[in-house]
């Protein structure tokens, strides 16, 4: 709709401009502040250009031209509108989408915490804005491919395995057993020592050269609950990208680096000097006695990825990353490729809690707030909504108690009440899409026309809301699409008025908005409540 408005303008105007939305949608639906760039070159002042400007448009049949306070502002027709809607009934679901884009193939890397413990609050941000920018991403027609990186080598899996040996030990027989703070703890380890229990026997907790296979076989029921924990709030990634099964490929990365001219050697250690592109400190790669570095492990991965030839590569990290940055680019820029390629989001910090105090640690997981737990306490739909309705950008805090009133305080259930209150007003008149779709919106009020509108603007909420990579702008969309609803209905009589059948198509048309904007952040329209 506002490429259409734009291709219009641009034919009367015939010079580039900035295409606004102005807030009082009674003054106008589109403005452009054109005049003001003008004014200069002209040698006349704004209101005096918006005023010649506005009388170039003749009649058009998309939208009424004003001039105000130098500005140019247009108004759509019932008539336009009307087009857009029935074209919108028609592709259903399809309406906001956008066509297979040519390049922009883009390559999604999220949550890949260390496969040796559930999912916690930490990670659950990142999770749920990943699998939302991609489900954007693909419906606007981008090539969309997502990845975990499983940290499975390095120290973390050594501990997995000496704390599984040592929970079997403690709890299991009930050996006096030391357990240092490092080890991990909780219910699902003891669990995973059961297991093991039955499938090897006692003695494998005894014997320390059989660490690593207790450390596979824990990693492997925890990816397994991480899979899990995903899936209940429907996220599906595409590919699980094994740390250990790259390693291979560690020597012929670490000589392709070499190459650059920006590796060396210090102590009998191999440095990246990667001050050179902004980090703080040039970093080991390989250590002296010749293990490589976790950061050797990232590089591999990267060097990995950049071989599949996306256009875009992002990563999304939590906060605590911020460092790590200006070395993996280092490293990306000197094994050949272009960093700026590689765009890192990074996940501020979340809070809980629940009756307005911090929200207790899970004994499933020994310190930290679970995915699952709060799965359990609220539900898929809250925690997909309420993770995606804050800028990235800023630390989150919420009250799990609010999310599950059953009023306007609570934004899930308000915007659900208003798709389930739309169906309820067909089923009331005692109709269906069909019957109402060719009614007329040339009489439409301005009030109607502006709900209409503001449905209408889905495609444009949802092209911005991914490139400007600002998820939240959708949940924000749908609260004020939802609170429009609502005071629209509210201040008018419906079924049995003299225009049911055009306001009826009005409220298929948001509630076609709400439902694909919904499915959109992971959330199912509820058609009654």
């Amino acid at each position: 709709m506002k490429e259409i408005v734009r291709s219009e303008i641009l034919k009367i105007l015939g010079c580039d401009f900035v295409l606004e939305k102005p807030k009082d949608k009674n003054l106008a639906h589109y403005a452009t502040p054109i005049a003001f760039s003008l004014a200069k070159e002209f040698k006349k002042s704004p209101v005096a250009i918006a005023n010649e400007l506005a009388c170039k448009f003749g009649d058009s049949k998309i939208f009424e031209v004003s001039a105000a306070n130098g500005y140019l502002n247009f108004k759509l027709k019932g008539e336009f509108l009307d087009e857009i809607s029935k074209k919108a009934i028609k592709d259903g679901y399809k309406f906001a989408s956008g066509k297979p884009k040519q390049g922009g193939s883009t390559f999604i890397e999220y949550i890949s915490a260390n496969p040796t413990g559930p999912l916690h609050i930490g990670h659950v941000r990142g999770a749920v804005y990943g699998d939302t920018l991609a489900r954007i991403g693909t419906y606007l027609g981008y090539k969309i491919f997502t990845e975990y990186y499983i940290n499975d080598a390095g120290n973390q899996i050594d501990l997995l395995g000496t704390s599984i040996s040592l929970a079997a030990r403690d709890m299991l027989f009930n050996d006096n057993v030391e357990y240092p703070q490092k080890y991990y703890r909780g219910e699902y380890i003891l669990d995973i020592a059961k297991l093991a229990l039955d499938k090897f026997g006692k003695e494998i907790f005894y014997n320390e050269n059989k660490n690593q296979v207790l450390a596979e076989f824990g990693k492997d029921i925890v990816l397994d609950i991480i899979k899990k924990d995903l899936s209940d709030v429907g996220i599906f990634i595409q590919n699980w990208a094994s740390e250990k099964a790259l390693y291979d490929k560690l020597e012929p990365t670490i000589d392709k680096l070499k190459r650059s001219n920006q590796m060396y050697e210090k102590e009998g250690a191999i440095y990246i000097a990667s001050t050179a592109l902004g980090d703080d400190n040039d970093r080991v790669v390989v250590r002296a006695d010749g293990r490589p570095t976790y950061l050797a492990g990232d590089i591999v991965y990267h060097n990995a990825k950049f071989e599949q030839n996306y256009d875009n590569y992002i990563n999304i990290w939590g906060a605590d990353h911020h460092g790590y940055i200006a070395r993996i680019k280092a490293a990306v820029n000197f094994l050949g490729y272009d960093e700026n390629r590689l765009e890192i989001i990074l996940m501020q910090m979340v809070s809980l809690l629940k009756d307005s105090k911090p929200y207790k640690m899970s004994k499933r997981a020994g310190n930290a707030v679970l995915m699952s737990d709060i799965v359990e306490e609220i539900g898929a739909d809250a925690l997909r909504f309420i993770f995606i309705s804050k800028a990235n950008t800023s630390s989150l805090e919420f009250d799990i108690d609010e999310l599950k009133k059953e009023d306007s305080s609570n934004p899930i259930f308000y915007i659900n009440y208003a798709h389930a209150r739309i169906n309820q007003i067909f089923t009331k008149a005692g109709k269906s899409v069909s019957d109402i779709v060719n009614a007329n919106f040339i009489d439409l009020d301005d009030s109607a026309k502006n709900l209409l509108f503001e449905a209408l603007t889905l495609p444009e909420i949802l092209q911005d809301a991914f490139t400007s990579r600002q998820l939240q702008k959708v949940p924000d969309y749908l609260k004020s699409l939802a609170a429009s609803f609502h005071k629209f209905y509210n201040e008018n009589r419906v079924v049995g008025s003299q225009n049911e059948d055009s306001l009826l198509k009005l409220f298929s048309v948001v509630a076609l908005s709400l439902k694909t904007a919904l499915s959109l952040i992971g959330i199912k329209a509820k058609d009654k409540m």
